[in-house]
């Protein structure tokens, strides 16, 4: 299988995404994902088809696959050439059907404006445009059996135009003319569209920052013969991992790099969302996007292209886009089956209205054609995509990311957070403050111990296996004790809930654990980290960790919300409850192995849906077992994989901002629904009883959807966090 990521122009409404939906299943295309909004289309091409001949066939439905110029793609872009845009359609449009509609202005009155033929002239026109537009549109949705909102349109239009002439060609005009009917909902709709256009793209620009163009000079360096220096720029485009490059103060880091000389402030504002600049020095890495506030730096690239952070951001928030949710499943379905049941509706207004209401064939006509320009299923497709679009937006510009929309909208349930300590309530950033070597009964004593292991060898081992750890100690000790004289090891590896093990090239077993393995060798628990050779007690080592300076706030935030806090740890039950009292945490859970802990989740979850929020590799199941997992943004690789929230500011600040984000995404949906049905259901009757005309109702059909993208991008500036905000935090911790 091979993973196929397309942009796709001319998808207007969840009607079009799901024609390309049910096209590409038709052709055995897997795992596919339509999202209409950002106008994205992945699935899992089989090695028996081909690209290039998916991409023709998709054009043929009426859409272009951006970068696919061929076959029918070329035909379909030759033939907008015209009318780049609904904005373009309407202003030609509005050249002919104002002089239609001049009658209804007193004292413009003009006997040549109700000549039947020059309203058929001023009429044709516009006609052609729309028929260009919505009728082909019309006929395509109509032969793929998903019959999209432009059928309405073209119906109403046709049915309008078709009365009209056959009015002025029989001699009866006064009777039949419609011309202006025909016009204005046609005009009146490209401005809806445009407007529906406009509003929807508003619900994408907290991503368009993101996705800027990040096409900007680089000053690379290279050396010649005699090893002399030479700056000289190039596009940021060409750059390939390894490329030297020399950054400056005020310029864009222009992919991901790491420094190699040199220390700067930094801007990561593009996808932290933090406006403080960073310190970042010799071997620190920095991400493409941000920018250099203050210093000079040397770096090379570690990354380019769709292999960089902010490309692995912009894919994710995609990917979540695409995703649907349980409550859009239900509007969905209703949208596949609107248009005929508009029709039907519409069908049965005209018969009702002429045989049993009394009304001549004309206003019975009229009242029909009323009812297929009002009805919107537009709107039941786009309430849920565009609050969601808003809402994983405003969370990727701070600098929260969510992998599905799912979880966005699971988070308004979470009742409980689970924490994890080292690493995630704690900086992570140890310090060796003691160690010892093991004396018989007396674990303080320093000197060659029991087994005849001197500091300097205690140290070596210790540094040699701890190396090769993930773990936030273990890489603190390896810091601290680095050294070049280092053991190599015929077999090592990190066993989840034990620690780092490890074979020397004689046989030997060394381990690097908790007290939890070391239990049976000593009655001491004080220690973090306890090292065995052949099940022989060595030595101890202690390490100190300091609480991240936003935890108290941030769980304050929580139990504020109503929200309960647990601090669930592998870590020894005194140091947890230390952590726990220090920053407010209701209970404590200690002392648990990997396996413990998915059952601790698991039981949780039972009683009320629970958030984990977790960084190390240990944390990697529980946190794929929660309601929610959350992981930081500097996890393990493992960790990140497992949750389906990352926070990527290096710390909580924004966990309260992701609790709200996903509470009030869920409400402004679920407003935009009762919207969405309620304006249909409204409408439709309204409409078929003769209390709206065609034209009105055309010009209230585009704006409700306008309505829907204004109430979602209310999100962007909505106050989600209850008591402080974040952004008081931030300023607060600066």
């Amino acid at each position: 299988m091979e993973k196929v990521n397309w942009k796709i122009q001319g998808m207007s409404c969840t009607n079009c995404a799901l024609t390309i939906d049910k096209y590409l299943q038709q052709k055995g295309m897997q795992d596919v994902k339509v999202n209409f909004i950002g106008g994205n289309v992945s699935f899992d091409l089989p090695a028996d088809h081909a690209a290039h001949e998916i991409a023709e066939g998709i054009e043929s439905l009426g859409y272009q696959v951006v970068g696919h110029s061929h076959g029918h793609g070329h035909e379909h872009g030759s033939g907008q050439k015209l009318f780049k845009n609904h904005f373009q359609r309407f202003l030609f449009c509005a050249v002919f059907t104002l002089p239609l509609m001049l009658h209804m202005v007193p004292g413009l009155h003009s006997h040549l404006l109700m000549n039947p033929y020059v309203q058929l002239a001023l009429t044709v026109p516009v006609f052609i445009v729309g028929m260009d537009f919505f009728g082909r549109s019309a006929w395509k949705s109509l032969t793929k059996g998903i019959p999209n909102m432009n059928v309405l349109i073209a119906l109403g239009a046709v049915a309008a135009f078709g009365y009209s002439l056959y009015g002025t060609l029989t001699g009866q005009a006064e009777q039949f003319m419609f011309y202006e009917t025909t016009a204005t909902i046609l005009t009146l709709v490209f401005l809806g569209n445009w407007l529906e256009d406009k509003s929807v793209e508003t619900t994408q620009s907290a991503l368009r920052k993101l996705a800027v163009s990040q096409k900007v000079m680089a000053n690379m360096i290279a050396y010649d013969e005699q090893h002399q220096e030479h700056i000289f720029p190039v596009e940021s485009s060409s750059l390939k991992v390894g490329d030297l490059l020399l950054i400056k103060t005020g310029e864009v880091v222009p992919m991901d790099c790491k420094i190699l000389w040199g220390q700067a402030s930094v801007s990561e504002a593009i996808v932290s969302g933090e406006s403080i600049p960073v310190e970042r020095k010799m071997h620190d890495r920095l991400i493409g996007g941000s920018t250099v506030v203050e210093g000079t730096i040397k770096t090379y690239v570690t990354a380019v292209g769709e292999d960089t952070v902010l490309a692995n951001i912009l894919k994710m928030v995609s990917d979540a886009q695409a995703e649907k949710p349980p409550i859009q499943q239900l509007a969905d379905k209703i949208s596949a089956v609107f248009v005929p049941v508009v029709i039907s509706i519409a069908l049965l207004t005209l018969l009702l209205n002429y045989f049993a209401a009394g009304h001549n064939f004309t206003e019975s006509l009229l009242r029909s054609i009323a009812v297929l320009v009002i009805a919107c299923p537009c709107a039941m497709g786009l309430a849920t995509p565009a609050a969601i679009a808003v809402g994983l937006g405003r969370a990727a510009r701070n600098g929260v990311l969510f992998k599905n929309a799912r979880s966005l909208e699971v988070f308004r349930n979470i009742r409980q957070v689970v924490f994890d300590k080292t690493g995630t309530l704690t900086t992570g950033l140890f310090t060796i403050t003691d160690f010892g070597l093991w004396q018989g009964n007396d674990p303080h004593a320093y000197g060659t111990n029991v087994t005849g292991v001197t500091a300097y060898a205690f140290q070596r081992i210790v540094f040699s296996l701890e190396k090769y750890s993930s773990h936030p100690i273990g890489k603190a000790i390896a810091r601290s004790w680095k050294t070049k004289d280092d053991i190599r090891w015929a077999k090592i590896e990190e066993v989840k809930g034990l620690g780092m093990k490890a074979l020397d090239k004689e046989g030997n077993e060394y381990l690097a654990t908790s007290y939890a393995a070391a239990a049976r060798l000593t009655d001491d628990r004080s220690h973090n980290v306890y090292i065995l050779k052949n099940n022989r007690l060595l030595g101890w080592v202690d390490v100190a960790d300091e609480i991240r300076p936003e935890a108290k706030q941030v769980i304050a935030m929580l139990k504020s919300a109503g929200i309960k806090t647990i601090l669930l740890s592998g870590d020894q039950k005194q140091k947890c409850e230390q952590v726990a009292a220090a920053l407010g945490i209701e209970e404590v859970i200690a002392e648990q192995t990997p396996q413990q802990k998915l059952e601790k989740i698991a039981a949780l979850n039972k009683n009320a849906p629970v958030a984990m929020v977790g960084d190390g590799i240990n944390d990697a199941p529980a946190l794929a077992r929660a309601t929610v997992g959350v992981s930081l943004s500097d996890a393990s690789h493992i960790a990140m994989q497992s949750a389906q929230v990352v926070l990527m500011n290096h710390g909580l600040k924004n966990l309260p901002l992701s609790l709200g984000l996903g509470k009030h995404t869920y409400i402004t949906i679920r407003q935009n629904l009762f919207w969405a049905f309620a304006y249909n259901i409204v409408a439709i009757p309204v409409a078929a009883l003769g209390f709206l005309s065609p034209t009105f109702g055309a010009l209230v059909m585009g704006l409700s959807d306008v309505v829907l993208a204004v109430n979602s991008v209310r999100l962007n500036f909505k106050k989600v966090v209850r008591g402080r905000e974040t952004s008081d935090l931030r300023r607060e911790l600066a």
